[in-house]
Parts: C-alpha cells; sequence; structure tokens
C-alpha cells in the first residue's frame, strides 16, 4: 500500500500477518521521491521518523529494502539519524568487532553453526531497547535472520505448558557461562572476559559486572559469571502485554564449546533443572512461527527487541551482516 512521502509500504512473500498487522513492516522506495544517496536517505529518515517507529510499535520489526546503503559507513549514518543512544555491548555473550562508529560485526561464530533465538542481551540487566541490522554481503545461500513475534510465543507456551510457564514467571532463571580471558572465534558465545567487560583488570570487570547484576567467580583459566535470578518473562508497558523475553532456548540449546554445556548454562531462579522436552518444544514453536526473509546487500532490519526474537540461520560464505544497538 503506498502513501505520500520517501517511503513505501512493500510486501514480500515471507511476510505473515499477525492481529491484521505485517510482520516485519518493509518498506520500499517511493518512484515518485527518489532517493539516490546515503545522505538523502538519512534525510528522509529524519523528515519521517514517527511514520517509522509507528510502523516499529505496531509490527515490531521495520526491513528497509532498496536504499543507498552500501558500507558500514552508511550503514553508521543511517543509525545516527534515528538519533537513539548507543549502548555499548557490555555483558554480552558474542564475539563482535568494532568496524567503524557504533557498528559491529554480527555474532562472528562459524558459519556452519546455528545461533538459536534470543532477545538481545536478556540474561543481563541493561539490554538495548533497539537494535539495527544491515546485510553488507549478502550470503550464498542460508544464513537468514529469523523474527518471531515474543508476546504471541509467550501465548503459545503458556496455552500449552501453563505450569512451566508459571514456575517461570515466579522463580525467573539464573544463566551461567564459563569464559575464557580472550575471545574464542569458533564459539557463538566465545568472548572473553576482557572483551567482556572491556577491561583487563579484575576489579574493574567486578564493578561492571556489577552494575549488570552479575558476580563474577575467577577461575585459572578465566571466569564464571552467574547472572540471575532475572526476569523471564516481562511486560510490554507500551503494548500492554506480556512477552517471552529470555535467551532460555539459546543459553540451553546453543551455549556450547569447550568450555560450556548448555545444559547446565541456565536454571530456573530457584535452581531447579529445566526440563528438556519443554525446551526443545518450545524451539520447534519458535521456528514455527517465526519469519525468515533473505538477506539482500544493503538491505537495513530495524528490530524492537521489547518486541522481538531473533536468530541467525546457518550459511554458505560470504555473508556479512552487521549491527548496533541503541538503549
Amino acid at each position: 500500500m503506498a502513501r505520500d512521502g520517501f517511503f513505501i509500504s512493500s510486501q514480500l512473500p515471507q511476510q505473515r500477518t499477525f492481529d491484521g498487522v505485517p510482520f516485519p513492516a518493509v518498506l520500499s522506495p517511493n518512484p515518485a521521491a527518489p532517493l539516490r544517496t546515503i545522505v538523502e536517505f538519512t534525510g528522509a529518515i529524519q523528515a519521517e521518523k514517527a511514520h517509522v517507529e509507528s510502523l516499529l510499535k505496531s509490527s515490531g520489526a521495520v526491513l528497509f529494502r532498496g536504499y543507498p546503503v552500501q558500507t558500514a559507513a552508511d550503514f553508521n549514518q543511517v543509525v545516527e539519524s534515528f538519533g537513539y543512544e548507543e549502548l555499548p555491548y557490555v555483558g554480552g555473550a558474542a564475539p563482535r568487532t568494532n568496524v567503524t562508529g557504533r557498528v559491529f560485526t554480527a555474532n562472528e561464530s562459524p558459519p556452519d553453526q546455528k545461533i538459536p533465538f534470543h532477545h538481545e542481551m536478556a540474561q543481563v540487566a541493561e539490554f538495548p531497547s533497539k537494535l539495527f541490522f544491515f546485510c553488507e554481503q549478502e550470503p550464498k545461500s542460508g544464513g537468514e535472520t529469523p523474527i518471531v513475534l515474543s508476546h504471541h510465543i509467550y501465548n503459545k507456551m503458556k496455552e500449552k505448558y501453563p505450569d512451566f510457564v508459571e514456575k517461570l514467571e515466579e522463580h525467573g532463571l539464573i544463566y551461567i557461562r564459563v569464559l575464557g580471558e580472550g575471545d574464542d572465534p569458533s564459539s557463538p558465545i566465545g568472548r572473553g572476559w576482557h572483551s567482556t567487560f572491556m577491561t583487563k583488570d579484575k576489579v574493574v570487570a567486578e564493578e561492571r559486572a556489577a552494575r549488570l547484576g552479575m558476580k563474577i567467580e575467577w577461575t585459572p583459566e578465566g571466569a564464571r559469571t552467574i547472572m540471575g535470578p532475572i526476569q523471564a518473562v516481562k511486560f510490554d508497558k507500551s503494548r500492554e502485554r506480556k512477552i517471552w523475553f529470555n535467551s532460555m532456548v539459546a543459553a540451553y540449546t546453543g551455549w556450547s564449546d569447550s568450555r560450556n554445556d548448555p545444559t547446565k548454562a541456565v536454571k530456573f531462579g530457584d535452581r531447579s533443572l529445566l526440563p528438556p522436552d519443554v525446551i526443545n518444544d518450545c524451539l520447534n514453536i519458535l521456528e514455527e512461527e517465526c519469519v525468515a526473509i533473505p538477506w539482500k546487500q544493503g538491505d537495513v532490519l530495524l528490530i524492537d527487541n521489547w518486541a522481538v526474537l531473533h536468530s541467525r540461520r546457518s550459511f554458505e560464505p560470504p555473508r556479512r551482516v552487521l549491527a548496533s544497538l541503541c538503549k
């Protein structure tokens, strides 16, 4: 459906509709108002920010496709044009590299590894409200970033496993991760404690962990972090609904490397074990309800982290997707 202005709403075959709203919203160039340069595109964003944010609130995610975003520097300008405050990536588990400005690589784990569904940094107290992804180089195959509506997953789980969800809401979750000093690029959670806390000073690391509500136990090889109990179900005040705000499935099925056993990486807040059958079925529900749109070079995806979980599928290289986090 077209509208006057710089953007028109488009449709893709992978989109789904929830409560009459397309998910995600897709914006494409308006032929009547072409945007030929990155400066024109960022100017259009500033002019129509209220419209974009309205789509983001109703849909949960907005995909910009067909715009002149070619480089990391271009992407940085796009992020800056929204005027959101940057959130430093302190406490997150994924190995990332700063590219330019407030732009980082997305999770650098090997291409044959899937990254399960999660809300960004749901395992720490300070998390981004919004996140941007940019496809600088599309993969030969695979490599989608599937997205799924969090309140929809909560409702599905509440209906199917009411006792489990009740316990989850009462006790929350505890996340446990073992870290080395340096980063391990072979692991999806391979960020060492030096980069996790952006320091090599143990005292400073402990202070930064404490601000996140996290405890550090030092080991001969590195550190063990304990986060929680922390809420696994939150209430989205802006939309007045409960959301499945956790990294439970990601931790239980994906926090696996030479240091970490994923089945021990997350527990109920009372330290009792999670039921494997429920976790595995939750993974199935997430996959069944998600939307996975193949990346195209130049795509920019804006996600409301209060509304949407995301993941990453395995892929055939090359693939380069960049990210930026906002408070």
